[in-house]
């Protein structure tokens, strides 16, 4: 089955955001633009993200001429348009004649004009202002052939300033919000469990917002505060889109988010767009750390196609390099195919970049685009970006296909707030997102699919699911994990599990939370938190040995029996890996933090036990991955090489490739920093 996210042009979209309001002095460059974009096999430009003082240069003043001209010479050259919003940065009249609009930092000094997403997502004049340029906007463009979709605003949390806003308004509605989790404030009370340093409130309205001026040391408001901000970002978000569902209900909508950013629970803000759409700035060293940044990336992508279980679009990748590394180093030759392929390989349908055309001046003028200040196409990026554009064309067919995956990793962003603020065990940097990509990289390395699931998400879809570090566990989540293993489920979970419930109050009765005692056959006495360069051994039942690093834990199994045990400091002979059976399912705990080889080995045990299939049949070569996409009928191979060296395979298979047509039977060679699209004759779906 496919799901098409845009219906109205169901193709692998090529191109990226383009700023003709830059360039209204320069028409000779805006003409040349489109001859461009057609030798550079581009077939859709996003215009309009940062727009807003072109249209409307003076309050009530509407110019729409550059962006009328833009869209009719964009469709009049073969392409498609996403409009955006323009509402990540706002017009300095605007911040002068209503400073209200403007953040206000926890010292109580309000932001000026100028820079981006500084605005108060709780201003009434702000929220009033977005509308009628989005109305104005769908009102005048919904008929109009070049438009496929909307991206509204841009980067939403992404401030050059103030990133959350301390304003009257901000607090009033921080009180509101909390009335109407809470209902009371004795309810409050006990979940923040104020009696601690005698911080009870007598009454909702005594609340101020967490910061270092009032306090830092009720756990629960400061984990609040974070869903708050995250939820009046979705708010903003349903106001933005309320005048373009109304007037363009065909038209579908989407919001750029930003890799592994923490700031807005995405889970929770894809629910209020119909696709999502992501930015892609891996750091590609050309060295040996190359590899862990495409499985950080990979990881990526997978977490953008699981939020709503269908393909997403890469709205930002840059065709070069960047100009906000702290060290911008060029892609070397191959790694702009790679990259970018890499993405459609996890789920995108699309190739897209910031940005189509070199700013000028200002803060961007260094980034990459595809057009240079040279302004010509023989350039080495142009050469790159065109060839892509050439080979997405013959991979129209895999538009809308999905990924079937057997296997999920659990990534709860209010987890990873609740644990980040956790006053104890490494207060550095507890390596939440690390330790997730130390499960993840041993299922990339074996070609299997994987998605990363929330905790409300189905698990019945899953052979194994892998749920690292979860420390924060209500009593919901709680019943759903061991519903997953008494039906039969496989769960791999890890120290620090089911410390809080949903408002960071420590759970009482033992460790892990209620039942899981019983679902993974231990009780967790202790947590030993270890210093950097400091660590442990690891010895299974088999003699292989292991180090642990970090965090070692001292359990007792109840019912679980032992598979490897601590062999030094005082705790040598304490259990540091168990098997439970429970119900028709097993449950493993992991009682440390290994150096990768442990979960390597773990997860190769684990897909060989259990049935778990890898996009290919075959083994794969170290620094070669596999992952497939498919439409309930065909399937989609993408080979991934990451060495600089050509790569040879042989093995039982027989592949057509999407590109060229030809036959791989039995043996295929891979060029040096490179991905084949295969298509798989055996296997179907």
């Amino acid at each position: 089955m496919k799901k098409i996210i845009i219906g109205k042009y169901p193709h692998l979209l090529h191109g990226g955001d383009y700023n003709p309001d830059q360039w209204q002095d320069c028409p000779e460059i805006l003409k040349e633009d489109m001859r461009l974009m057609k030798a550079a096999n581009c077939n859709e430009m996003t215009l309009g993200v940062f727009a807003w003082s072109s249209l409307e240069p003076q309050e009530g003043e509407f110019d729409f001429s550059f962006l009328d001209k833009a869209m009719d010479d964009i469709y009049a050259a073969g392409g498609r348009v996403i409009l955006a919003t323009p509402s990540g940065a706002k017009p300095v009249w605007m911040a002068k004649k209503y400073p209200e609009i403007c953040r206000v930092d926890e010292n109580g000094i309000r932001s000026g004009a100028g820079g981006r997403h500084n605005h108060c997502n709780n201003s009434p004049v702000y929220r009033e202002k977005v509308r009628i340029i989005n109305e104005k906007l769908a009102q005048r463009y919904k008929d109009h052939p070049a438009l496929i979709a909307w991206h509204v605003s841009n980067e939403y949390g992404n401030s050059t300033d103030v990133t959350e806003c301390y304003c009257d308004n901000c607090k009033k509605a921080f009180i509101e919000w909390l009335k109407n989790k809470y209902k009371t404030v004795d309810n409050l009370n006990h979940e923040w469990w104020t009696a601690f340093w005698s911080h009870t409130f007598s009454s909702f309205e005594e609340i101020d917002p967490p910061s270092f001026n009032t306090d830092m040391a009720i756990n629960g408001r400061n984990l609040d505060w974070k869903r708050f901000i995250s939820d009046k970002y979705i708010e903003f978000l349903s106001i933005e889109t309320e005048p373009l569902r109304r007037i363009t209900p065909d038209i579908p909508i989407t919001t750029n988010m930003m890799e592994m950013y923490t700031g807005i629970d995405y889970r929770e803000m894809a629910k209020s767009i119909d696709f999502v759409s992501s930015d892609n700035y891996p750091v590609w060293k050309n060295d040996e750390s190359d590899i862990d940044t495409a499985v950080k990336a990979a990881f990526f992508h997978d977490y953008m196609r699981s939020l709503k279980f269908k393909p997403f679009i890469m709205m930002e990748s840059t065709p070069s390099i960047v100009n906000w590394h702290n060290y911008n180093k060029l892609k070397r030759p191959g790694m702009h195919a790679l990259s970018s392929l890499q993405a459609v390989a996890h789920g995108s349908d699309s190739v897209l970049y910031f940005q189509w055309r070199k700013s000028r001046g200002c803060s961007e003028k260094l980034h990459g685009a595809v057009v240079d200040h040279y302004g010509k196409e023989d350039t080495r990026v142009f050469c790159d970006v065109k060839e892509l554009g050439a080979r997405l064309k013959k991979l129209d067919e895999i538009v809308g296909t999905v990924t079937n995956a057997e296997v999920a990793i659990v990534y709860d962003v209010q987890n990873e707030w609740a644990l980040g603020g956790a006053q104890g065990y490494s207060n550095i940097d507890k390596k939440y997102q690390q330790t997730l990509l130390k499960f993840y990289k041993p299922l990339w390395k074996r070609g299997i699919n994987a998605d990363i699931i929330g905790v409300n998400d189905n698990f019945d879809n899953y052979k194994l699911i892998i749920a690292p570090m979860l420390y924060m566990v209500s009593n919901a989540l709680e019943k759903k994990l061991c519903d997953y293993v008494a039906r039969g489920g496989t769960l791999v979970s890890t120290y620090m599990l089911g410390i809080v419930n949903e408002n960071d109050l420590c759970h009482l009765g033992g460790l892990p939370a209620g039942k899981l005692k019983e679902v993974f056959g231990i009780w967790n006495e202790e947590t030993d938190t270890l210093y950097p360069g400091e660590t442990n051994s690891v010895s299974d039942n088999s003699g292989k040995e292991y180090f642990a690093v970090d965090y070692c834990e001292l359990i007792h199994t109840a019912g679980a029996v032992t598979i490897a045990t601590f062999t030094s400091d005082f705790y040598s002979g304490y259990p540091a890996f168990t098997l439970n059976r429970f119900g028709k399912g097993k449950a493993y705990y992991i009682a440390f933090r290994d150096r990768g080889d442990f979960c390597d080995d773990l997860i190769n045990k684990l897909i060989n036990d259990i049935g778990v299939r890898s996009a290919v049949s075959f083994a794969l070569p170290s620094g070669v991955t596999a992952h497939s996409r498919t439409d309930g009928e065909n399937t989609y191979v993408f080979l991934e090489n990451h060495n600089k060296s050509e790569v040879s395979i042989n093995g039982d298979f027989c592949f057509g490739n999407l590109e060229t047509g030809a036959k791989a039977e039995n043996f295929i060679t891979l060029p040096s920093v490179s991905v084949t699209v295969l298509k798989d004759i055996n296997r179907g779906k």
